[in-house]
């Protein structure tokens, strides 16, 4: 066990972790006015409308699937009666089509942001960081499925018998770096990836992911009423007059007065 597979297996997950934590209670503090996505439909709405759902929904998956095979141990869906076969089956076909889903909308999402003067002239150097870390995340994890998973053999490699309870115990802080000396460098790469990204998040637009809308079926409606032809302002049509004639109509009557 070298200093450097000690330092990426134990102490940056730990540093990443960290700043995410800080981060974030930083930014909730700080920075409310700037916990927004800083959407830019406005300039660009059509490849929006495509590439936003399919990108966000297929996220949705691969969050859930993350931590279907990071959280539970092997032993409780084999308990459930599920064996390692179907697990790989179930984890392997919705997560590759999930991960196609994420990839095409996040090629959209960039090309959308590239091509488009608008957007792209609306994008903050914060932004350009934070697509690079994220595109490494999605693309690594993606190859990583595909090289292992799909074309891996039969069962695939188990990411259950060194990952997953790496990961377990080091959020215990019982770290085992050991057990990340053997895994594949595909799932390596995307580890790495993954926590840098994990430190950047709360100091990038991905922050708004934590904005959830929990009040708003319980919040007031907002109510609109149209004006009918019988209302009218309160503004008079003299004060819509040129200046100089309300000028003269002031001196007329001053001269009466």
């Amino acid at each position: 066990m070298t200093g450097i597979q000690e330092f990426f297996w134990v102490a940056f997950p730990w540093l990443a972790i960290a700043a995410f934590v800080i981060g974030i209670i930083w930014r909730w503090r700080y920075d409310q006015m700037g916990w927004t996505t800083h959407s830019t439909q406005i300039y660009e709405s059509k490849l929006l409308r495509l590439s936003s759902p399919l990108f966000h929904w297929g996220m949705m998956f691969v969050i859930i699937g993350h931590i279907m095979g990071l959280a539970f141990p092997k032993s409780w869906t084999r308990a459930v009666g599920i064996n390692d076969h179907a697990y790989h089956l179930i984890a392997t076909i919705p997560g590759t089509i999930a991960g196609i889903a994420v990839v095409l909308g996040l090629i959209g999402l960039l090309y959308r942001r590239v091509v488009n003067r608008s957007v792209f002239l609306s994008t903050a150097t914060s932004d350009k960081i934070m697509y690079i870390f994220l595109t490494a995340a999605i693309l690594s994890g993606f190859i990583a499925t595909v090289s292992t998973q799909v074309f891996g053999g039969a069962e695939g490699y188990d990411y259950r018998e060194t990952i997953s309870p790496w990961i377990r115990q080091l959020l215990i802080f019982n770290a085992h770096p050991e057990w990340m000396v053997d895994v594949p460098w595909e799932f390596k790469v995307h580890v790495i990836a993954g926590f840098t990204l994990i430190a950047i998040w709360p100091f990038t637009r991905l922050v708004h992911a934590f904005s959830v809308p929990v009040g708003y079926s319980t919040r007031p409606y907002v109510v609109y009423r149209s004006r009918g032809r019988d209302v009218t302002g309160r503004r008079t049509e003299a004060q819509w007059e040129p200046i100089r004639s309300n000028t003269r109509q002031v001196k007329k009557e001053g001269i009466r007065r």
